[in-house]
């Protein structure tokens, strides 16, 4: 029996093009209606922000800008085959980020240089409409906002492989009047980028933490190759730039930065490595009913002291998240601690596990209370 053979008819040119032409026309009366809608929210954006200034009110509210987002959010699931979160995110994110400028310019100060995790992190945040102001350490981070020549910092407080870092608690110690009003989770993703083929590497590098973070890949992959440690991500791939055969381990944004081929792509050791940032400065930020607090506290050098100050957590029935140890710059063999635990200080039962610590411990001190943040990134 013979086979019969389908013809496929091409489709008509004209056809399809008068087809694209009238899905175009609807999206551009679609981007009309969008951009109406955004300066309408903005008008009203700016009506809040009126009256925020009168009252003496913050412009920055990260607690309502979470409420925003968790409403978008939660909407966007009626539309499961739309943009990915992570894109309504970024758009909401941007649209609130210039309905703030509308109000005011604040200036927020980071590790840098650019394209660093921590500006990252700053953008995540923040978005792209404010000031943002590179400095050399999260020392000068700490000043800056201390002297008022920045509204808000970010700073790296741990790392989910390299554990705390010493020098954003040690800041704190310094100076405790510093207030963490918000944090950002962000993934964080490790390339290895260059000029240079792979097999012409001679010299990889980077910061000691990403370096640490991507040290097993490292060896496996570019053993002959010496590990150059740097003061920043951003200036690894600068490195790179100009150095024949030298890589950079480094963000993808600073590759595209630097004119640098991504090599590879997520070498970290740990597929979720994640780094947590506190944003500093002087306000306080309001209850969302999905907060946490981060204590500093110091107690007695005696037998079980730190067992009952832990003991008050579980005894006020509250989720201890995290707790580190510091050494005391005022007496020797005493140690700071720091915990994050869920829940507000305007919560009754944690004004009342508060009032248990200050009997218990030598030194008490509330760094702030704010939204537990979702990773992203």
């Amino acid at each position: 029996m013979a086979r019969k053979i389908e013809v496929v008819t091409p489709p008509n040119p004209a056809k399809v093009q008068a087809l694209v032409k009238s899905v175009r026309n609807q999206i551009d009366k679609l981007d009309l209606q969008i951009l109406k809608l955004i300066n309408e929210r903005a008008s009203a954006a700016g009506e809040v922000g009126k009256i925020k200034m009168e009252s003496g009110d913050d412009i920055f509210s990260p607690a309502r800008e979470e409420e925003v987002l968790a409403n978008v959010l939660e909407a966007h699931t009626k539309y499961p085959h739309g943009l990915g979160v992570s894109t309504v995110r970024a758009v909401f994110r941007e649209i609130m980020s210039g309905s703030r400028a509308l109000q005011k310019l604040i200036k927020v100060t980071y590790l840098g240089p650019e394209y660093s995790y921590s500006h990252l992190a700053a953008i995540e945040r923040f978005g792209q409409a404010v000031e943002f102001v590179p400095v050399g350490s999260i020392t000068a981070v700490f000043e800056e906002v201390n002297r008022g020549h920045a509204d808000f910092g970010v700073v790296p407080v741990e790392n989910s492989t390299d554990g705390r870092i010493a020098d954003t608690l040690d800041m704190f110690m310094r100076m405790p009047q510093m207030i963490i009003c918000s944090e950002i989770r962000l993934q964080i993703h490790h390339n290895l980028m260059a000029k240079c083929e792979a097999k012409d590497i001679r010299r990889v590098y980077s910061k000691p933490q990403a370096i640490s973070q991507c040290r097993n890949w490292l060896g496996k992959n570019t053993p002959h190759a010496l590990l150059t440690e740097v003061s920043s991500t951003t200036t690894a791939a600068e490195l790179a730039q100009r150095e024949p055969g030298a890589a950079a381990v480094a963000s993808r944004q600073a590759a595209v930065r630097y004119g640098l081929r991504i090599l590879f792509e997520d070498i970290q050791d740990s597929a979720d490595n994640e780094t947590r940032f506190a944003v500093i400065g002087h306000q306080k930020t309001a209850k969302t009913g999905n907060d946490k607090t981060t204590l500093m506290f110091r107690i007695p050098h005696s037998p079980g002291s730190l067992a009952d100050a832990i003991g008050i957590f579980k005894s006020n029935k509250v989720n201890l998240a995290w707790i580190e140890s510091f050494p005391s710059r005022i007496a020797k063999n005493e140690y700071i601690f720091f915990a994050d635990f869920e829940g507000h200080i305007d919560d009754p039962k944690i004004s009342k596990m508060l009032k248990a610590f200050h009997d218990e411990c030598t030194e008490v001190t509330v760094l702030g209370s704010y939204p537990i943040a979702q990773i992203s990134g």
